[in-house]
């Protein structure tokens, strides 16, 4: 990560630091991690920025308004998820990457979306003020960093199982190739904001689920979620090294899947959840 794309915040996190919008070449947007989001292509390549009524009007999201995030909104006091939940209304930052692709995510996966929304509410009453617990950890790290993965099959986890990159993304690159096992959804509205560096080397944490059909498997994820049978704790995420999918990254070369730094080993003790059915 480079000094230009992050900064300290108060606790010394490095946080991202989107570039500027004319910084961003349209070239960007074909990247595979955009392919879901190909009808709001205009959104993300016009030369300006969508006010957010304008972007509320044009994605027309189902009971759910996008709102502008300003001291008017904020004074109500309640927290961003009971909002959407309460209200109806998604606070959204003007001129913003992170926000936007946001309000694209709620577009194309709104099952996925709502899911987490009742969870986090569910789970926010349940709490006292201030604190939070592992169920919320996970439904944040899904919203923002989530990926659906859907795998025909399950065999095919077990290099994943292992940390074992190379098998999984070499010698199983046909795999990749043939649908037997595939990326159904980019949830994650982080991934898709810190994508604009096309360099980075993100990692995905991902659900899994048995099928070969991207709109079963969301709809598979969304039933879950919903039932609270799936996000009660980040453990559950299996970490994706996206850059390791066949054709997701320009160097993929001799030594790529040797960066140990990305490509990290099992953690000892760590065990993945089956594949969702």
């Amino acid at each position: 990560m480079t000094a230009s794309a992050s900064t300290a915040d108060s606790g010394g996190r490095r946080r991202f630091i989107a570039p500027p919008r004319d910084a961003v070449e349209a070239a960007c947007f074909a990247q595979p991690i955009y392919a879901g989001l190909g009808g709001f292509r205009d959104l993300m390549v016009a030369p300006d920025w969508p006010t957010v009524a304008a972007l509320d009007a044009r994605l027309a999201l189902p009971d759910k308004h996008l709102v502008e995030q300003d001291a008017t909104l904020l004074a109500d006091g309640l927290h961003y998820e009971t909002r959407i939940a309460g209200r109806g209304q998604i606070a959204t930052r003007a001129d913003n990457w992170h926000d936007l692709f946001n309000a694209l995510v709620w577009a194309r996966y709104p099952s996925i979306k709502q899911a987490l929304n009742r969870q986090q509410c569910r789970h926010i009453a349940a709490m006292a003020p201030g604190q939070r617990n592992r169920a919320q950890a996970a439904l944040t790290q899904f919203d923002e960093t989530g990926v659906i993965v859907r795998v025909r099959d399950p065999a095919l986890l077990g290099a994943w199982d292992r940390h074992d990159w190379p098998a999984l993304f070499v010698e199983g690159a046909g795999h990749w190739r043939n649908g037997g096992i595939a990326v159904a959804a980019v949830i994650g509205h982080a991934l898709l904001e810190q994508a604009l560096l096309p360099e980075r080397l993100l990692v995905g944490k991902c659900v899994v689920v048995q099928g070969d059909d991207d709109a079963a498997a969301i709809a598979v994820a969304a039933r879950a979620i919903t039932d609270g049978a799936l996000l009660t704790d980040p453990l559950e995420l299996r970490p994706l090294p996206l850059a390791g999918i066949p054709g997701w990254h320009v160097h993929q070369g001799a030594g790529f899947y040797a960066q140990v730094e990305y490509f990290r080993p099992l953690r000892e003790g760590r065990v993945y959840p089956a594949a969702l059915l």
